[in-house]
């Protein structure tokens, strides 16, 4: 059975190509066109033979696509506002069904019509989707003088995206909501964001949102290296378990994140490596596993905080038993143990692929000890390449009106990059 997924654009009537014509002159009886009433309306003109259906819940639309296919459907349009392939149902349906069942028919975004009525060059902005997805997840995209085109839905109306910008520090940030692009109702207003976030205006739900955001400083970081004061902590302050942000830096580093990788963190405190990890790399999955109630809550603030809900999974409980039901990783953190280290670094070189890292840190002699004893195993089974270094931090304080530099208990770092299997020898 083929899908074919046409982009309707913008307008309030599709205009579309010969080939979507095509495509619907083709329908025979049990075939079916998919997509909810507004669409369906919008191609109502284009329609002369299948059935019109709505389009399911994604959960429920493969058994949906059998029992077509099992009634004597041969193809399936699936309708498409904007582009399919752009924050659209494309990508989904080609990862269910493969490239070579699904054809699409493109059509113009909301986002290039929104750019194109406000003079904005699409490749000087960036497109965020806030569609189905947590209003705070806009967080993590709020620096200051950055243009951001924003996909929205009921949660994320133009109020709370000001609010935002707002809490963020960014009060003078211009927001332009640009409503129901292609219809004759079509709107543009601008606003700056302080005004907007106390208005009780409404908006047509199709809406597309720009920012022009200030150049104020932003509560949200733009290069590496949280503040350790910028986060919840269990003791306040950036006090408390959390990696101080000198050390942060080196994990960060060492643990050469790539996009679509999983990491895991384990013993992750209060969150300060699992959150830079999610905030940096947005296309990575980071799995952040703890035990401890209060940093437990602490964790879970910090997620919030910092708008990385999509790619920081936050795992309750005491490794290693509750590492089993986790995709295996490519990368692994241990930043604390519960006394299961020698257990935890076993366990999950195991797991690692070739070229995977395994990155300890350690504080005391004893734990140095078993982190040493594991390299030693290491070397005898020459699978792996290691790099050690010691982080000695001395910051600057005040002491009776004169300056003194009071040191940090000395952090020393392992990394281990797998270079082959122990069944391979």
């Amino acid at each position: 059975m083929q899908i074919h997924v046409i982009g309707l654009g913008v307008n309030e009537l599709a205009n579309l190509d010969a080939k979507a014509q095509s495509a619907f002159a083709s329908l025979g009886e049990q075939d079916v066109i998919l997509g909810s009433p507004r669409q369906h309306q919008t191609v109502a003109n284009y329609i002369q033979g299948g059935q019109v259906n709505l389009l399911p819940k994604l959960s429920q639309l493969s058994a949906e696509f059998d029992q077509w296919q099992s009634q004597g459907a041969n193809k399936v349009i699936v309708l498409a506002s904007g582009d399919p392939l752009f924050f659209g149902i494309g990508s989904w349906l080609v990862k269910q069904f493969g490239a070579s069942n699904v054809t699409f028919y493109p059509n113009v975004s909301s986002v290039q019509v929104a750019c194109h009525r406000l003079a904005i060059s699409l490749q000087d902005a960036q497109v965020v989707s806030l569609h189905g997805r947590p209003l705070p997840s806009l967080r993590r995209y709020l620096q200051a003088n950055k243009k951001l085109i924003l996909l929205t839905d009921g949660q994320s109306h133009p109020a709370a995206i000001a609010q935002e910008c707002v809490m963020a520090g960014l009060d003078k940030t211009k927001v332009t909501v640009c409503e129901a692009l292609g219809y004759p109702h079509e709107n543009i207003t601008a606003f700056d964001a302080a005004e907007l976030s106390q208005s009780q205006q409404e908006f047509d739900p199709l809406n597309v949102v720009a920012l022009e955001t200030s150049s104020q400083a932003s509560l949200y970081p733009s290069s590496v290296g949280i503040a350790d004061e910028l986060f919840v902590t269990d003791k306040g302050e950036g006090k408390g378990m959390i990696t101080k942000r000198e050390v942060r830096l080196m994990i960060l580093s060492y643990m050469q994140l790539a996009a679509k990788e999983v990491v895991w963190d384990i013993g992750a405190g209060c969150g300060g490596v699992s959150v830079e990890l999610a905030y940096w790399h947005p296309d990575a999955d980071i799995y952040a596993v703890e035990h401890h109630e209060g940093r437990w809550e602490c964790l879970q603030a910090n997620q919030q905080k910092f708008g990385v809900m999509q790619n920081l999974h936050l795992i309750k409980g005491r490794a290693p038993e509750v590492l089993d039901d986790l995709p295996k990783p490519n990368k692994v953190f241990i930043g604390g143990s519960d006394g299961a280290l020698v257990q935890l670094m076993a366990q999950t070189w195991s797991l690692l692929p070739i070229g995977g890292i395994l990155l300890v840190s350690a504080v005391t002699e004893d734990t140095r000890l078993q982190v040493a004893t594991f390299a030693n195993q290491r070397k005898q089974a020459q699978d792996t390449i290691e790099t050690s270094l010691q982080i000695a931090i001395s910051k600057a304080e005040l002491l009776a009106g004169q300056t003194l530099y009071r040191p940090n208990l000395p952090v020393t770092l392992y990394q281990f990059i797998k270079q082959h299997d122990a069944e391979t020898v």
